[in-house]
């Protein structure tokens, strides 16, 4: 069993994680939810009872329908991929690989579920927390930016900061926060990446994408793995190269 009081999380003590667990239903706004994230992965930072949560968390998943877990799954995936941790703790994909195992298992289920056809972002979300639970470092937590029709880059020639926006309100590079405007400033046409040039974890995800019946995802993805034009110096820059250089810093 575990000792809770001699766990602490963003806030102290960490006495109240169980039964937060047990007040979190399969709402996503239940207040519970917000709580929890509050305490346990706070701003992106996790805690000692972060990790003792995730046994928790993972059995939350297993016993609720596909379509329920999404919540825990979102959680747990978010204290995996954080590289915030405590000073000392053991990497969690070592000494919770078991329940990470279940986890990934839970998220493929769920990913397959025809719920999610009129969903594309919440399949975003799940296909960043499989990635989250299997370690694949930058898109278990940037492939959100899919939902959002945007990631924001530098510039690798200029560092002049680019809006690469796909959705929406077109497919181009600006380097007008303002974009949506009418008015906005100059605008660079997107390259999307050709299907048959895409490899490895872009040709994976673009493939997944089609087979679950996520078009509009897969689609977005040939933006992300495509290239752009900074709208500031015209220099022609990987747009998944451009975001992997910034996390890595």
């Amino acid at each position: 069993m575990t000792d809770w009081s001699q766990l602490t999380h963003a806030y102290g003590t960490a006495e109240d994680v169980p039964g937060l667990l047990r007040a979190a239903g399969p709402d996503p706004e239940n207040p519970a939810w917000n709580e929890l994230w509050s305490r346990l992965c706070h701003q992106g930072t996790v805690y000692p009872a972060s990790y003792a949560s995730l046994p928790a968390l993972a059995e939350k998943a297993r016993e609720s329908t596909a379509t329920d877990r999404t919540m825990a799954l979102l959680l747990a995936a978010s204290i995996v991929a954080s590289t915030d941790r405590p000073y000392g703790i053991p990497d969690p994909k070592n000494s919770y690989a078991a329940e990470i195992s279940e986890l990934i298992e839970l998220a493929e289920e769920a990913l397959r579920h025809p719920s999610l056809a009129d969903s594309p972002d919440r399949y975003v979300e799940l296909l960043e927390a499989l990635l989250a639970f299997e370690g694949v470092e930058v898109w278990g937590e940037e492939l959100h930016g899919l939902s959002g029709e945007e990631f924001e880059v530098p510039c690798p020639a200029c560092e002049a900061e680019n809006f690469v926006v796909f959705g929406e309100y077109g497919y181009f590079s600006t380097t007008d926060s303002f974009y949506m405007n009418d008015a906005a400033g100059r605008r660079r046409e997107l390259q999307p990446a050709a299907v048959s040039s895409l490899e490895g974890l872009a040709k994976r995800l673009h493939a997944r994408a089609l087979t679950d019946g996520q078009h509009k995802v897969a689609d977005a993805l040939t933006y992300l793995f495509g290239s752009a034009h900074c709208a500031e110096c015209d220099a022609l820059f990987r747009v998944d190269h451009a975001i992997v250089s910034r996390w890595s810093n």
